[in-house]
């Protein structure tokens, strides 16, 4: 038996927290990628889900936990600073489907500052086929941490799920 890494508890909470909201009917886990990347000794953990809805959702997000090599070895090798290396990133991507209209990308803009605040790095990335004249476009809508989060802050990724719910059901109202 070994010891779980950090990754390993964060990600157990986190995914039991989003699978409780599941059961409890207030969103629908729809994906769900558990990965090891054997290259770089890296992990990933991609769930992904939506609110659930009467009507078909324009929306879904993905909460992203990632821990590389360092972070791993500060743990298993118990370097130097390992307590400030113990830990993943957090990343969360809005995939939203709607109309290439300019003041609906400001509106999502101004829902993720306003939710996740202004000091986060927020981007927006559309992707179209050139080869189609579409009325509506899917829309990447991705909010960065930029610094590593850890087993003790675990309790503030579970509260982020319920704000990952809010922005989906605020974004599900600007993109109608």
């Amino acid at each position: 038996m070994f010891d779980p890494t950090a990754f390993d508890n964060i990600k157990v909470v986190v995914e039991g927290a989003i699978y409780d909201k599941d059961l409890d009917g207030e969103l629908m886990v729809t994906n769900r990628e558990d990965l090891v990347d054997l290259a770089n000794l890296s992990r990933t953990c991609n769930l992904a889900f939506s609110i659930v809805q009467s009507d078909k959702s324009k929306s879904y997000a993905v909460l992203k936990l990632q821990a590389g090599l360092k972070n791993l070895a500060s743990e298993l090798l118990e370097m130097d600073h390992a307590s400030t290396l113990a830990g993943c990133m957090v990343t969360i991507h809005f995939h939203l489907t709607h109309g290439n209209d300019e003041k609906i990308f400001l509106n999502i803009q101004k829902v993720l500052e306003d939710i996740w605040g202004k000091g986060r790095k927020i981007e927006q990335a559309v992707k179209i086929n050139p080869l189609k004249r579409a009325d509506t476009i899917v829309n990447e809508a991705t909010v960065h941490f930029n610094r590593l989060v850890l087993e003790d802050q675990i309790e503030d990724l579970t509260e982020m799920i319920d704000y990952i719910v809010l922005t989906l059901k605020q974004l599900e109202n600007v993109i109608k």
